[in-house]
């Protein structure tokens, strides 16, 4: 049975349990129950249960962040990836990025990874804003409160509707890039 699940499988499946249920679940046996199979699978990939939760923050930096930093850049011309970023990221279901911030309130590993995929975050950010024609300082605090916008969005339980969620994007790009 090992042989049929990656370290990748384990991972995808540990992101989707974080977000069900917390970082508490985060234990070889639910996970291997939950994928129908033994412990043994979850050892050949993991030496212990550590050496997976640094694995799965470091899966999630590359999801939540490498990997869509990565496709703005091949995908985006001029001032448009400010904007699909915007778009993207007050358009998504964040409840995988609120569990990890709650594993981070908890865990100094999640806090660690999590302070340094902030600082990744902002930092492309304000490059994006720097690109986009504002002056370093100004591009520093336009990405800073967009990304406190984006915290408060991603911790906020308030339901709103597409319509209302499609008037707030647009509303923040008027504010962040001069446009809708």
């Amino acid at each position: 049975m090992t042989d049929r699940l990656s370290a990748k499988d384990w991972l995808d499946q540990g992101l989707k349990t974080l977000t069900a249920r917390g970082f508490t679940a985060l234990k070889a046996d639910p996970l291997a129950k939950a994928m129908g199979v033994s412990r043994g699978s979850f050892y050949w990939h993991f030496a212990d249960v550590e050496a997976f939760h640094a694995a799965l923050l470091n899966h999630w930096r590359d999801v939540a962040t490498e990997r869509i930093i990565a496709e703005l850049e091949t995908e985006s011309r001029g001032g448009e990836a400010l904007a699909r970023l915007i778009r993207r990221a007050f358009g998504a279901r964040l409840k995988t990025e609120m569990a990890v911030r709650n594993w981070a309130a908890h865990e100094p590993l999640a806090r660690k990874v999590v302070a340094s995929i902030d600082q990744r975050r902002l930092s492309y950010i304000v490059r994006l804003f720097e690109k986009s024609g504002s002056p370093p300082s100004r591009a520093q605090a336009s990405a800073q409160v967009l990304y406190w916008a984006f915290l408060g969005f991603t911790l906020s339980e308030r339901a709103i509707s597409r319509k209302q969620r499609q008037a707030l994007i647009d509303e923040l790009l008027r504010i962040a890039t001069g446009s809708a």
